[in-house]
């Protein structure tokens, strides 16, 4: 099973999804299943559920997608002109037939565009000879060297219509790499073809002289058309490499009854030993000195295997120099007889194989080569040759050329194989979907980052669990700050020095306060402040984006935390200490727990040395670990890379045309508030008969009906407030004086509503009591009517872009200042008082309160009642579970105290006396 692509032999995508599918819910259920068990919380179960189903999903999709977005790359390439991408296709499912389908589209359209190419420098050089002849003849004719007689116009009309047969043989020189061309065959005189050959040649001006040795009764049958094609070429390769005044000889001759011989020899420096095997290819290689493209003898060539014979390069005998080039050709070639074609691996051109013929042509298939620079050499005769480069496309972005590879596992011989290679670091699916709002650039694997949140994860999972809130929880918290401290990009910034002021005094209420109810606001609050300084957010939208983004983190940062795992597998000893401890872990358990069940002793002393450990309390160590760690390098992701949170902004409001559109709706509610004053104002003057005549309420019913409501009326109203700056016009004074006046109206009288409310909660408060909720009810509406007055001040300026922060600032003061005026000691002690009052003390919600309210209660109330709510007891369960890690100044505090249990016979009173202190 490849663990890199597990799912690669699964031959269906729906399949695939499926188990995908499947083994994320195993897991999430699997890990969840854990730790209900194990006991842990449902708000740590929750992060690791999450991340192991994302984990198995990331694990077993490695592959499913990346040949799509490999496929889009190609494509884009492709429009370019850059045939020689290919896509890394190892599945058998339908995304990898894609990916095969389209790597052989990519290697048809490169071998049809090296065709192309390669045609163009054929077709220059087989019609540079004729031309070259023509305006030769035309010359002489201008010179008056020849006179204009039949003979010589026969021979320019002989040139004219061999340029004509040219074009339409050049283009059936396409027809190669297909796999057959047709021969049109008939009786030809070698003589005369030869004699005609040389006439052409002669009228070249190339300084050379021909000798013809060519019996006059050699009758063979060819398609003469590509005979003097042949010649030609022949003729022309040899007149090129000759000295001047040299002699090109043309003699030819029967071999034996069933074929014959053509020869053309010149006087030059012959053919290099080294170039001997190339001189027929396309493009061969040779001396290039001489001139010409290379493609004429590999045309030669071809027309020659096409009548079934061959040409090649012979010694010349003893004696003599030069190049001697011999075709052996039969006498009457098989009519069906076709080229074939040996289908090249390497992007040469096809190799031929002299002799070979098929009664059937086969299936064209285009030459699978690389897109290339095509260079064309004449190899010569003797002496120097031309050269011809005809450029391939310059790809719009340049990339590493697939390596080709001929013959792999379960390919057919021939056949062109491509190894697999990675298209140009294609874009990472969670790149398209974060897009521009949060990219990713110029990011190098973070091994520090990371080594340093697993850090934070084990001492996490080692001091936290089974401890109190206290110092453990904020040395951990100050960690992970100092941590992100110096990750962060704009720790020098004024908002985030003052951030990383609030963040350490919230977290600072963990040790001064042992309500735990006290200590998640703060951190959550802290959380918020600390995501604002990371993303250097500003609005409400980019503030709840900032927050938004450390969980999206988690998602976010998969690529980077591939790239750093990756990382440290290259430093050679992270990966060894790693496996070294892991093994040496689980051989110290198995031989441990043997030595230890089979030997009393030793088992006593491994008993006395190891510490006990259930397995539930692992597991709750391990989900504790991993959520802050795995929390902390998210929040790492976001110092480093932080998301453009600036973006997140409402669409630019269109302000009305006419001003009533917006005073009239906004002026009905500043009616309705002016009617609820009244209102509120006549209930407070006529008293409770009034409100018992007009309602059928009590006082206290009254005022408790509708403290939810105003307070709902106090949101609504910023809202309102938001929605009427949006839409008012500000062209004028006169609009910008309107808006002043009604928003101002409008929050001056949404503050009455608070006080009203306020005033409600404190008569219901002291008819039935204080507790932490109204206490907290009541903050919430104090923060509340602060942001009214900060709208009012923002009014006034008709500049709020600060107001988000502010907003932020004040409920962090809030939170600061009610955790430091200890509110559940000043509930304790708002109950005393009403206690000592009226007599009346709800025993049962004091036993609620914690250690923070413990020293007011013993202090304000008599002992037998402050011991008949039981706090000795909670006291000294309290006190078992202290040490130095979860030290807490309000655990502290309460375990200083001095309260002795009561009695027996002071017990048996106590029903007695709480029933008549409780509540009615």
């Amino acid at each position: 099973m490849n663990t890199d692509r597990p799912l690669d032999g699964i031959r269906s995508i729906k399949a695939k999804l499926g188990l995908l599918v499947a083994a994320s819910i195993v897991a999430a259920s699997l890990v969840s299943v854990i730790g209900d068990r194990a006991g842990v919380p449902g708000w740590f179960t929750l992060p690791v559920t999450i991340a192991a189903a994302l984990g198995v999903t990331q694990w077993l999709s490695r592959g499913m997608t990346s040949p799509l977005r490999e496929m889009t790359a190609a494509a884009s390439r492709m429009a370019t002109g850059d045939y020689s991408r290919r896509v890394t296709a190892t599945s058998a499912d339908e995304v990898g037939v894609l990916a095969d389908a389209l790597n052989t589209m990519a290697a048809d359209l490169a071998g049809a565009d090296q065709q192309r190419r390669q045609l163009v420098a054929t077709v220059s050089h087989e019609l540079r000879t004729p031309l070259a002849a023509q305006q030769a003849l035309l010359e002489n004719l201008v010179d008056g060297v020849v006179r204009p007689d039949d003979a010589v116009l026969r021979t320019a009309l002989a040139q004219a219509e061999r340029l004509g047969t040219l074009v339409g043989d050049l283009l059936d020189l396409s027809r190669v790499d297909g796999g057959r061309t047709p021969l049109a065959l008939a009786a030809v005189d070698v003589r005369a073809l030869v004699d005609g050959a040389v006439a052409e040649a002669g009228v070249s001006r190339r300084g050379t002289v021909h000798v013809v040795d060519v019996p006059d009764d050699l009758i063979v049958t060819a398609d003469a058309a590509r005979l003097e094609q042949v010649l030609a070429n022949l003729l022309d390769n040899a007149a090129r490499h000759s000295p001047s005044g040299g002699r090109v000889t043309v003699s030819a001759g029967p071999d034996g009854p069933d074929r014959w011989w053509l020869v053309v020899a010149d006087e030059g420096s012959g053919i290099p030993p080294e170039h001997v095997h190339r001189i027929f290819d396309r493009f061969g290689s040779g001396d290039d000195a001489g001139g010409g493209t290379g493609i004429g003898l590999a045309i030669a060539s071809w027309v020659c295997e096409l009548h079934g014979g061959s040409l090649a390069a012979v010694s010349p005998p003893t004696g003599q120099v030069g190049a001697r080039l011999r075709a052996v050709l039969p006498r009457s070639p098989v009519s069906t007889q076709a080229y074939a074609v040996e289908r090249p691996t390497d992007g040469a051109v096809p190799t031929r194989v002299p002799g070979q013929t098929t009664t059937e042509a086969p299936a064209e298939t285009p030459a699978e080569t690389p897109a290339e620079t095509a260079t064309e050499t004449a190899t010569p005769t003797g002496g120097p040759t031309e050269e011809t480069t005809v450029p391939a496309p310059v790809p719009a972005a340049a990339g590493p050329d697939p390596a080709a590879t001929t013959g792999g596992p379960g390919a057919a011989p021939g056949h062109t194989a491509y190894a697999p290679v990675p298209v140009g670091a294609p874009k990472p699916v969670i790149d398209s979907i974060f897009g521009d709002l949060w990219p990713e650039t110029g990011l190098a694997p973070q091994v520090r980052l990371l080594l340093v949140c697993l850090g934070v994860g084990v001492l996490s999972a080692v001091v936290l669990p089974y401890r109190g809130i206290g110092v453990a929880l904020f040395g951990v918290l100050v960690v992970g700050g100092v941590v992100l401290w110096r990750t962060a990009r704009r720790h020098s910034a004024r908002w985030t020095v003052l951030s990383s002021i609030l963040c350490v005094s919230l977290a600072s209420l963990c040790v001064l306060r042992a309500a735990e109810w006290l200590t998640v606001v703060a951190v959550m609050l802290g959380v918020v402040v600390l995501t604002t300084a990371l993303t250097d957010a500003k609005g409400l939208l980019s503030l709840c984006a900032g927050l938004a983004s450390w969980p999206l983190a988690a998602v976010r940062g998969l690529p980077l935390l591939g790239r750093t795992m990756s990382a440290t597998s290259r430093i050679h000893v992270v990966w060894p200490i790693v496996r070294t401890a892991a093994i040496s872990l689980v051989a110290l358990v198995v031989f441990g727990g043997l030595f230890a069940s089979g030997d009393a002793v030793f088992g006593s002393w491994a008993q006395a040395l190891v510490p006990h450990f259930a397995w539930d309390g692992l597991t709750f160590r391990f989900f504790v670990g991993f959520v802050m760690g795995g929390a902390l390098l998210a929040a790492g992701y976001v110092a480093l890379n932080p998301p453009r949170v600036e973006r997140v902004t409402l669409p630019q409001g269109r302000p009305v045309e006419r001003p009533w559109e917006w005073v009239v709706p906004v002026g009905l509610v500043v009616a309705l508030f002016v009617a609820f004053v009244v209102a509120q104002a006549a209930a407070l003057f006529g008293g409770h008969d009034y409100v018992q005549r007009t309602t059928g309420l009590t006082y206290a019913e009254y005022v408790h009906q509708g403290f939810g409501q105003l307070t709902a009326a106090t949101v609504l109203t910023l809202a309102t407030v938001a929605l009427a700056v949006r839409k008012a016009p500000r062209s004028t004074a006169r609009d910008r004086l309107v808006l002043r006046v009604a928003l101002g109206a409008l929050c001056g009288l949404t503050l009455v509503v608070v006080a009203s409310a306020l005033h409600r909660m404190d008569l219901y408060q002291q008819a039935y009591g204080f507790t932490l909720l109204r206490v907290l009810v009541d903050g919430f509406e104090l923060w509340l009517g602060l942001l009214v007055v900060l709208v009012l001040v923002a009014g006034v300026r008709l500049s709020g872009w600060w107001l988000p922060r502010a907003a932020l600032v004040s409920a962090a003061a809030f939170v600061l200042v009610g955790g430091l005026a200890n509110p559940e000691a000043w509930v304790a002690q708002r109950n005393i008082d009403r206690y000592q009052a009226t007599g009346m003390l709800d025993g049962s919600y004091l036993r609620t309160l914690g250690p923070d309210a413990t020293p007011t209660i013993v202090s304000g109330l008599p002992r037998e009642l402050s011991a008949c709510i039981d706090l000795p007891s909670a006291i000294a369960v309290r006190a078992e579970r202290e040490d130095l890690l979860s030290w807490n100044l309000g655990r502290s505090r309460e375990a200083g105290l001095d309260v002795a249990p009561l009695t027996q016979q002071e017990a048996s009173r106590c029903p007695e006396l709480m029933s008549s202190v409780s509540t009615r």
